[in-house]
């Protein structure tokens, strides 16, 4: 019987005309074969692309000491409420080091954290609330253990700025789960050139400057007139540099300052002129990658992936940046402590999840100015800020009046003047 079958097959095949394949015929299976292999090679470099983020992004990951544990990432929201904190340094780089010349130079080895941020990203219904700390903070330190094992004696009284320096990264964010009863499972570090790529990433940020217009010799500014002005690389790092030459020259205008700046640099992210360009994507997740030491449970993008989409669709107006708020310190006129009674309203507040009401002023020491958005630079196109809301809003958390800051809606523009 095979051999029948078989036979039978062999007379029909020597017989019977076999179909042309037409011409639409053959160039789908062109299509489909094409088709097929660039699928194939967008997932292989995809996969490539992902691995080689999670090696390089990896290589100098630092754990955190009593950090709570959090589930592993996966590419949705991440679950519940979060924190990261977020350090500059005054590291000098490749870059950097060329254009600063002696104030890289003549730096004796130590490495500040002089901008200290903590991103409080609430559950539903989402609210972001960003604390600025300011550098010249005297604030108690816990003991801390070192990235080689080795201890850090507790303080009664230290400078936040020099946290970094004698404990490392882990010890920042253990001192402020200490000041703020906030648990931080995430946090990252960035120095000067990584502050330069990543605003070049992104095409760079454009901010306003108001007053007299900004001259400041120490942060290299000869003079910025009033105005919008576009900062990028060299330029961004003078603009959240400068201190002389905005308000009262105090730490605190400065961080005022730099406020507008991460206002506008979020609307500027989370415009369609950065997110509709997969080019700019993935140049500012690449820059991301070798510009920033993470902790270790952010030293995978799928994570940064995670809390990105957690905050994709938060209002405008439920980004509100505020500055710790302080007291003059009685022992040295040069530095502050804390105000504990009006930072409680703050912390009690992300404790509960509220969205805070700002109450003070944008700035307690002349920083910035808010100006109706009509006469201020715009900042790009920026997103709808009609997020999903639920029927009953979440009621907002009044914040002490001397608690300064602005939200992303607000537009302030800087309060130059010429040191």
């Amino acid at each position: 019987m095979p051999r029948a079958r078989h036979k039978d097959r062999s007379t029909v095949a020597r017989h019977a005309p076999l179909p042309t394949p037409g011409p639409m015929k053959g160039f789908l299976k062109i299509a489909g074969i094409t088709l097929g292999v660039v699928l194939v090679s967008a997932i292989a470099v995809g996969a490539f692309v992902v691995v080689d983020y999670i090696n390089r992004f990896n290589a100098d990951a630092v754990a955190l000491e009593d950090a709570p544990e959090v589930e592993p990432p996966s590419i949705s929201a991440f679950p519940g409420e979060f924190s990261v904190l977020l350090i500059g340094t005054d590291e000098c780089g490749e870059v950097s080091g060329g254009l600063l010349g002696e104030r890289c130079s003549e730096a004796d080895g130590g490495i500040l954290n002089d901008v200290n941020l903590l991103v409080h990203v609430s559950a539903e219904p989402r609210n972001v609330t960003v604390v600025s700390l300011p550098r010249d903070l005297m604030i108690e330190t816990p003991e801390c253990t070192r990235e080689d094992g080795s201890i850090a004696s507790a303080t009664s009284k230290t400078q936040i700025n020099s946290i970094y320096q004698n404990a490392g990264l882990s010890c920042v964010a253990k001192t402020i789960t200490d000041l703020s009863g906030v648990e931080i499972p995430f946090a990252a570090k960035i120095d000067f050139d990584g502050v330069m790529a990543i605003t070049d990433a992104i095409g760079g940020v454009e901010v306003c400057i108001g007053g007299d217009g900004i001259r400041d010799e120490k942060a290299g500014i000869d003079y910025w007139a009033p105005g919008p002005r576009t900062v990028s690389g060299y330029e961004a790092l003078q603009f959240i540099r400068t201190r002389y030459g905005v308000g009262d020259g105090s730490d605190m205008a400065r961080v005022s300052n730099q406020q507008q700046y991460m206002s506008r640099l979020v609307k500027k992210i989370l415009s369609d002129e950065v997110l509709s360009d997969p080019s700019k994507v993935l140049g500012l997740a690449n820059t991301a990658v070798d510009n920033i030491k993470p902790s270790t449970e952010l030293g995978n993008p799928v994570r940064i992936a995670q809390l990105a989409l957690s905050i994709k669709d938060v209002p405008f107006s439920d980004f509100v940046f505020a500055q710790y708020p302080v007291f003059e310190d009685p022992d040295d006129s040069d530095r502050v402590v804390p105000n504990y009674e009006a930072a409680e309203t703050l912390w009690s507040a992300l404790a509960a999840g509220q969205p805070v009401q700002l109450t003070g002023d944008a700035t307690n020491n002349g920083g910035v100015e808010v100006v109706d958005p009509g006469t201020a630079t715009d900042p790009g196109t920026a997103p709808s800020t009609d997020a999903p809301t639920t029927e009953t809003p979440a009621p907002r958390a009044t914040l002490d009046p001397s608690i300064s800051g602005q939200t992303a809606e607000q537009e302030t523009c800087t309060n130059g003047r010429q040191r």
